[in-house]
């Protein structure tokens, strides 16, 4: 006889309720790129100048220190040093973050102009779709004009 295997209904609602949150998180994502500016010329890195300014909120809680110790941009201490965050695995810099933010860097997470722009726009989906678990950021949504503004605003200031 045959084995057949059987899900009773509870565990194959579940499985069904994550493969549809998945799908979810994955298409928004999606739509998020493709709708957004920041891709509408792919050779675009953004405006350093524009960056600067739309940066005044992110210096309320991050500071850009050189790792010698000269301070480039003083700032708040609730979040981590932004120096040389492009091109950096999540949640690698000496801070202490988030346990999803670690899990997320852990699944290869690594900071570019894309990347920043999903983060920024709903931190909390964006890591549990990079990190596949669930959890809260210790940041919160923001409104920037750009991402790719203030990505080459922070990459001109480690330059």
């Amino acid at each position: 006889m045959p084995s057949t295997l059987y899900i009773s209904k509870p565990n194959a609602q579940r499985m069904n309720e994550r493969a549809v949150m998945k799908n979810v998180l994955t298409l928004t994502a999606t739509i998020l790129a493709f709708a957004s500016p920041a891709f509408a010329d792919s050779d675009s890195i953004g405006d350093p100048e524009a960056g600067a300014k739309d940066f005044r909120k992110c210096k309320a809680c991050h500071t850009v220190n050189a790792p010698d110790g000269t301070v480039i941009l003083k700032g708040g201490k609730t979040g981590p040093n932004l120096y040389g965050v492009m091109g950096r695995i999540a949640g690698s810099e000496d801070f202490k973050y988030s346990p999803i933010m670690m899990a997320a860097g852990e699944a290869g997470l690594i900071w570019d102009v894309e990347s920043l722009e999903a983060y920024l726009l709903d931190p909390n989906a964006y890591l549990a779709e990079v990190s596949g678990e669930s959890g809260r950021s210790r940041m919160t949504k923001q409104r920037v004009k750009s991402a790719a503004d203030i990505a080459a605003y922070l990459d001109s200031l480690v330059q």
